[in-house]
């Protein structure tokens, strides 16, 4: 496994960032493909053993059943200082006023929600997850930048917003001297590249780290278009990302990978990996060869005919 520096930080990340959001107890929430634990602890543990040191969750996977399995097995199997944990805060966790968003209240008490479930005493990555407009910016970021001088999280990390906003959001940082964010966990893969227009040149002027969630399309660039599995027919948000239009990535992913003589998951993970901006994408496993396909892509090589033609 090879390792670099989160953006602009000290901290160090192994290239890969296991995502945990497959990983939850199937019951709760809407995630009815997720792992549970048993079958959960083996993947977190391989990722473990190939050199992964980072891992993403968030307190709405599951109704926060995916950091209470993260939590467990991370506690058995490693050092805590061994690891890079993030986690993210805005989903809705309770029904009523102030279950969900990114107001003083709700970070406060979510911080120390997922500080439980998760068995340690900080997180090195506290991320909003979403853009909250019906709360001020600046309260927002205030109370992030009480979480870390409370000691509960290391660093902070923003998600999925207008590079504007993210802008905004670094702006107001620094003009009252809070705890400015360190980086970017946005929706990045061959399907969708509309964050190199504004966010990237932006994360790459402020020396963000970006860790893309979905470098894989959802598993779309991993097999032929068309074919179908249970997160696909379950997965709501899948639905709406990815279109007809789409066909002629994923079949060119695939005569790519037919060239190299490696899986497609390799080569659209290579392709992400080739970023100078991507610190480590964000990849989910629920089979022991999706982490063999990820660790191999670290050291894939693309040449230039078959990247012009992706």
């Amino acid at each position: 496994m090879k390792y670099v520096k989160l953006g602009t930080t000290g901290l160090e990340v192994s290239r890969l960032c296991l995502g945990c959001m497959s990983y939850g107890d199937p019951d709760r929430g809407n995630h009815t493909w997720t792992l549970p634990l048993d079958e959960a602890r083996p993947l977190i543990t391989a990722a473990l053993d190939a050199g992964i040191n980072f891992f993403d969750t968030a307190n709405g996977y599951s109704d926060g059943s995916s950091e209470e399995i993260l939590g467990t097995v991370l506690r058995e199997s490693v050092p805590r200082d061994e690891v890079v944990i993030a986690t993210k805060v805005h989903n809705r966790m309770r029904p009523g006023p102030n279950g969900a968003g990114l107001s003083r209240k709700a970070i406060l008490s979510e911080i120390d929600h997922s500080l439980r479930r998760l068995q340690v005493d900080y997180v090195d990555l506290y991320q909003i997850h979403r853009w909250d407009p019906s709360t001020p910016v600046e309260e927002t970021l205030e109370a992030l930048h009480d979480v870390v001088r409370a000691g509960k999280a290391r660093y902070i990390g923003a998600s999925s917003m207008a590079a504007w906003q993210f802008c905004q959001a670094l702006y107001k940082a620094r003009l009252h001297g809070w705890t400015e964010f360190v980086s970017m966990q946005d929706h990045y893969n061959l399907l969708s590249r509309d964050e190199e227009r504004e966010m990237y040149p932006l994360c790459a002027a402020e020396g963000i780290g970006v860790i893309p969630w979905s470098p894989l399309a959802r598993g779309r660039l991993t097999r032929p278009w068309g074919t179908t599995t249970e997160r696909t027919e379950n997965d709501a948000l899948g639905k709406r990302l990815y279109v007809e239009a789409d066909r002629q990535v994923v079949d060119r992913v695939g005569e790519a990978a037919e060239k190299l003589g490696v899986s497609r998951a390799q080569v659209a993970l290579a392709w992400v990996l080739r970023n100078p901006l991507v610190a480590a994408p964000i990849v989910g496993a629920t089979r022991r060869q999706h982490l063999d396909d990820a660790v191999a892509a670290v050291d894939l090589r693309i040449d230039a005919e078959l990247l012009d033609s992706l």
